[in-house]
């Protein structure tokens, strides 16, 4: 039985909870582990649980294939790439840090931007006012550097 303590501002609303200062949560197990060293293990499942639920809902919803090796292919360029986008996630800021895939995707990679060139230099113009420009910004100097600002 693990305790914790209730810190839920909103608890007291609506119907009225068994134990007001504490949640508890039952867990069993048939390992030789303790009780803290269990619900760390029991913990760390969760954790890999909303990986796999990432990867499903993006890139391996489109296996199995055929081929043996299709399939091993494809698991490696998902890996690969849900593994980009959590980087990604993560350097642009704390609001995106724990973000699943087709948030990272749909803020920081599917950006509504203008491509133009011009003495063969290319410009990106990102969107006025874009909600998400900080945390583009900040994943864009940290891979690339910080951008150049050309003043003409």
């Amino acid at each position: 039985m693990r305790r914790i303590p209730e810190l839920n501002q909103k608890a007291g609303e609506g119907q009225p909870t068994l134990f007001d200062t504490h949640r508890f949560h039952a867990f069993f197990t048939t390992s030789d582990l303790d009780t803290v060293t269990a619900d760390q293990t029991h913990r760390q499942h969760a954790i890999i649980e909303q990986i796999n639920a990432d990867l499903k809902d993006s890139a391996l919803a489109h296996l199995p294939s055929g081929v043996f090796t299709a399939n091993a292919a494809w698991l490696v360029l998902a890996t690969i790439a849900f593994n980009l986008a959590r980087a990604v996630g993560s350097v642009a800021g704390a609001e995106l840090g724990k973000a699943r895939s087709s948030t990272i995707r749909r803020k920081l990679i599917s950006i509504p931007a203008r491509i133009s060139t011009s003495a063969r230099k290319i410009t990106l113009h990102l969107p006025a006012n874009w909600p998400w420009e900080t945390g583009w910004t900040a994943a864009f100097a940290a891979a690339c550097g910080p951008p150049q600002t050309i003043i003409t």
